[in-house]
Protein backbone atom coordinates (compact mmCIF):
# COMPACT_ATOMS: atom_id res chain seq x y z
CA UNK A 1 0.00 0.00 0.00
CA UNK A 2 1.23 3.48 -0.84
CA UNK A 3 0.28 6.17 1.67
CA UNK A 4 0.83 9.69 0.33
CA UNK A 5 1.06 12.39 3.00
CA UNK A 6 -0.10 15.85 1.98
CA UNK A 7 1.41 19.22 2.80
CA UNK A 8 -1.04 22.06 2.27
CA UNK A 9 0.74 25.43 2.12
CA UNK A 10 -1.07 28.63 3.03
CA UNK A 11 0.66 31.88 3.92
CA UNK A 12 3.99 30.01 3.83
CA UNK A 13 2.95 27.52 6.52
CA UNK A 14 1.80 23.90 6.56
CA UNK A 15 -1.89 23.91 7.44
CA UNK A 16 -5.01 21.80 7.40
CA UNK A 17 -8.24 23.53 6.50
CA UNK A 18 -11.49 22.74 8.25
CA UNK A 19 -13.91 21.48 5.57
CA UNK A 20 -11.96 23.38 2.90
CA UNK A 21 -12.66 26.80 4.39
CA UNK A 22 -9.65 29.10 3.91
CA UNK A 23 -10.36 31.06 7.09
CA UNK A 24 -10.56 27.94 9.30
CA UNK A 25 -7.11 26.45 9.54
CA UNK A 26 -4.89 24.57 11.92
CA UNK A 27 -1.15 25.21 11.55
CA UNK A 28 0.89 22.02 11.83
CA UNK A 29 4.31 23.35 10.85
CA UNK A 30 5.47 26.95 10.50
CA UNK A 31 7.92 25.78 7.84
CA UNK A 32 6.69 23.35 5.14
CA UNK A 33 10.25 21.98 4.78
CA UNK A 34 10.00 20.72 8.36
CA UNK A 35 6.75 18.95 7.43
CA UNK A 36 8.43 17.31 4.43
CA UNK A 37 11.37 16.20 6.55
CA UNK A 38 8.93 14.74 9.09
CA UNK A 39 7.17 12.67 6.42
CA UNK A 40 10.49 11.60 4.88
CA UNK A 41 11.67 10.41 8.30
CA UNK A 42 8.41 8.45 8.66
CA UNK A 43 9.22 6.59 5.43
CA UNK A 44 7.07 8.43 2.90
CA UNK A 45 7.87 7.48 -0.69
CA UNK A 46 5.88 10.34 -2.21
CA UNK A 47 4.70 13.67 -0.79
CA UNK A 48 1.70 15.55 -2.17
CA UNK A 49 1.96 19.34 -1.91
CA UNK A 50 -0.96 21.71 -2.39
CA UNK A 51 -0.33 25.41 -2.91
CA UNK A 52 -3.61 26.57 -1.36
CA UNK A 53 -2.91 30.25 -2.04
CA UNK A 54 -2.06 29.31 -5.62
CA UNK A 55 -5.34 27.45 -6.02
CA UNK A 56 -7.24 30.58 -4.94
CA UNK A 57 -5.08 32.97 -7.00
CA UNK A 58 -5.17 30.77 -10.11
CA UNK A 59 -1.37 30.81 -10.33
CA UNK A 60 1.44 29.28 -8.24
CA UNK A 61 2.32 31.32 -5.16
CA UNK A 62 4.66 29.17 -3.05
CA UNK A 63 7.37 28.27 -5.58
CA UNK A 64 10.17 29.06 -3.13
CA UNK A 65 8.77 26.72 -0.49
CA UNK A 66 8.16 23.93 -3.01
CA UNK A 67 11.69 24.23 -4.38
CA UNK A 68 13.11 24.13 -0.84
CA UNK A 69 11.15 20.96 -0.10
CA UNK A 70 12.44 19.26 -3.26
CA UNK A 71 16.01 20.19 -2.34
CA UNK A 72 15.65 19.11 1.30
CA UNK A 73 14.26 15.58 1.03
CA UNK A 74 15.08 12.54 -1.05
CA UNK A 75 11.41 11.74 -1.57
CA UNK A 76 9.38 12.07 -4.76
CA UNK A 77 7.15 15.15 -4.73
CA UNK A 78 4.00 16.00 -6.64
CA UNK A 79 2.38 19.43 -6.51
CA UNK A 80 -0.95 21.02 -7.30
CA UNK A 81 -2.64 24.35 -6.83
CA UNK A 82 -2.88 27.16 -9.35
CA UNK A 83 -1.33 25.27 -12.25
CA UNK A 84 -3.51 26.56 -15.06
CA UNK A 85 -1.06 27.32 -17.86
CA UNK A 86 1.70 25.52 -19.75
CA UNK A 87 4.19 28.01 -18.33
CA UNK A 88 3.05 27.31 -14.75
CA UNK A 89 3.27 23.55 -15.37
CA UNK A 90 6.77 23.87 -16.82
CA UNK A 91 7.92 26.09 -13.95
CA UNK A 92 6.55 23.65 -11.37
CA UNK A 93 8.39 20.74 -12.97
CA UNK A 94 11.51 22.90 -13.02
CA UNK A 95 11.34 23.22 -9.23
CA UNK A 96 12.21 19.55 -8.90
CA UNK A 97 8.78 17.98 -8.52
CA UNK A 98 8.23 14.61 -10.16
CA UNK A 99 4.74 15.35 -11.38
CA UNK A 100 2.02 17.95 -11.22
CA UNK A 101 -1.59 17.56 -10.20
CA UNK A 102 -4.25 19.37 -12.18
CA UNK A 103 -7.64 19.70 -10.54
CA UNK A 104 -9.80 22.55 -11.78
CA UNK A 105 -7.91 22.84 -15.06
CA UNK A 106 -8.30 19.11 -15.77
CA UNK A 107 -12.06 19.32 -16.06
CA UNK A 108 -12.71 22.97 -16.92
CA UNK A 109 -10.23 23.32 -19.79
CA UNK A 110 -10.00 20.10 -21.79
CA UNK A 111 -7.73 21.59 -24.46
CA UNK A 112 -5.24 22.79 -21.85
CA UNK A 113 -5.33 19.44 -20.08
CA UNK A 114 -4.65 17.52 -23.28
CA UNK A 115 -1.85 19.89 -24.32
CA UNK A 116 -0.08 19.69 -20.96
CA UNK A 117 -0.38 15.88 -21.02
CA UNK A 118 1.19 15.84 -24.49
CA UNK A 119 4.00 18.20 -23.55
CA UNK A 120 4.85 16.42 -20.28
CA UNK A 121 3.98 12.72 -20.74
CA UNK A 122 3.98 10.75 -17.51
CA UNK A 123 4.22 13.91 -15.41
CA UNK A 124 0.53 14.84 -15.08
CA UNK A 125 -2.03 13.62 -12.56
CA UNK A 126 -5.71 14.54 -12.67
CA UNK A 127 -6.85 15.32 -9.14
CA UNK A 128 -10.52 14.89 -8.33
CA UNK A 129 -11.87 15.88 -4.92
CA UNK A 130 -15.18 14.27 -4.05
CA UNK A 131 -17.48 14.92 -1.14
Amino acid sequence: MLIIPAIDIKDGRCVRLYQGEMDKETVYFENPVDAARHWAEQGAQLIHIVDLDGAVAGRPVHKREISAICESVKVRVQVGGGLRSLKAAEEALGLGVERIVLGTAAYKDRDFFLSVCQKFPGKIVAGIDAR
